[in-house]
């Protein structure tokens, strides 16, 4: 059994996208410019939210998740590019902390990312 290794700089960016094509296009791009180790992708996920904001119309739609698991310095850099590529005006890009990574995945995620 592997120890598990206390890491600030490890994180998750939570990306969503209209489509399953959309999501493996920008998380594609995400690993082989080498700004994310992995991605993950995630179909049929339902959102509500209203659209345009402060409209008063609530928007029930499928969405998919796409999630790169990277380092916090490759942060910006991701959010620019998801900028870039993404079609909606607005897209959601957010970190999550990873608190602790066992240390052969710490070393091979580092390894892909620096």
């Amino acid at each position: 059994m592997h120890s598990l290794c206390i890491i600030p700089f490890v994180i998750l960016v939570y990306i969503t996208c209209k489509s399953i094509t959309q999501a493996k296009r920008i998380g594609k791009h995400l690993v082989t410019n080498r700004l994310a180790a992995c991605i993950n992708i995630f179909p049929n996920m339902q959102s509500s939210y209203f659209w345009p904001p402060e409209a008063k119309k609530l928007i029930n739609d499928r969405e998919v998740v796409l999630i790169a698991k990277t380092i916090a310095k490759n942060f910006k850099k991701i959010e620019k590019e998801i900028t870039r590529l993404h079609s909606y005006k607005i897209p959601c890009v957010f970190s999550i902390k990873v608190d602790k990574v066992n240390k052969p995945y710490l070393d091979w995620l580092s390894s892909e990312v620096s």
